[in-house]
């Protein structure tokens, strides 16, 4: 098990979950959020809260200059509609934010190597693999191999790029966090940038989806009211 991780923190269900995870498996875990510009902001502040319920250190790396040039994807253009709908729908496409994992990852990893940590995590799981290409198995494994090629022999020794729920759903990950008692009322799924989860877009289809079927209460407020 790592001795210490930085763990990719977007505030959202996936990443706090595998930050839970590692904290119970004995591991430090210090946490790395992303200001890219996006504008579900709020999971900024909901990371913040996770790693104070976690006493880990948080910082936020300000990419905003670097997503005003990323322009195409509805996360980051507020010319464009984050579409509702199911992940594995055409129309999430307009949501990927192009190299987004590999640009965090790198990051993460410079600051493992600058703060001696043994590993990186991020929350990637299997229901991401058909939309994004720097969720799935094979990107795991390249930019693995970048980082050590880019960092041999500064790289703490057992080094690690962790990805605990890369081959489970988003259900499997419910349940999970639920034997660990991740506070999901303090997470943050939804695209669109309100004040409240909306309920309809693909992050908020997929989040009420796997509560349901995980069979765990989902205490998170909806606009578009109760899931079917």
């Amino acid at each position: 098990m790592p001795r210490h991780a930085v763990v990719i923190a977007s505030g959202g269900l996936d990443s706090t979950a595998a930050a839970y995870l590692l904290a119970a498996q004995g591991a430090s875990v210090s946490l790395l959020s992303f200001d890219y510009g996006q504008r579900h902001r709020k999971e900024l502040q909901c990371a913040a809260q996770i790693a104070d319920l976690l006493g880990a250190a948080h910082e936020v790396v300000d990419l905003t200059a670097v997503g005003r040039l990323l322009g195409g994807s509805a996360l980051t253009d507020a010319g464009l509609d984050v579409p509702d709908g199911h992940y594995t729908d055409e129309t999430m496409r307009i949501t990927v934010v192009p190299n987004r994992n590999a640009i965090m990852l790198e990051v993460a990893a410079a600051v493992a190597v600058a703060t001696k940590a043994d590993a990186v995590a991020f929350g990637a799981h299997a229901g991401d693999h058909f939309i994004y290409p720097d969720c799935r198995p094979d990107f795991f494994e390249k930019i693995t191999a970048a980082i050590r090629a880019g960092n041999e022999g500064f790289l703490a020794d057992g080094f690690q790029l962790v990805a605990p729920f890369l081959h489970v759903t988003k259900a499997d990950i419910v349940e999970t966090a639920a034997g660990l008692n991740v506070p999901f009322e303090l997470t943050w799924s939804c695209y669109k940038g309100g004040e409240v989860h909306c309920g309809t877009c693909g992050t908020c289809t997929e989040r009420r989806e796997a509560f349901d079927l995980a069979g765990v209460a989902d205490p998170t407020p909806y606009t578009a009211g109760v899931a079917k």
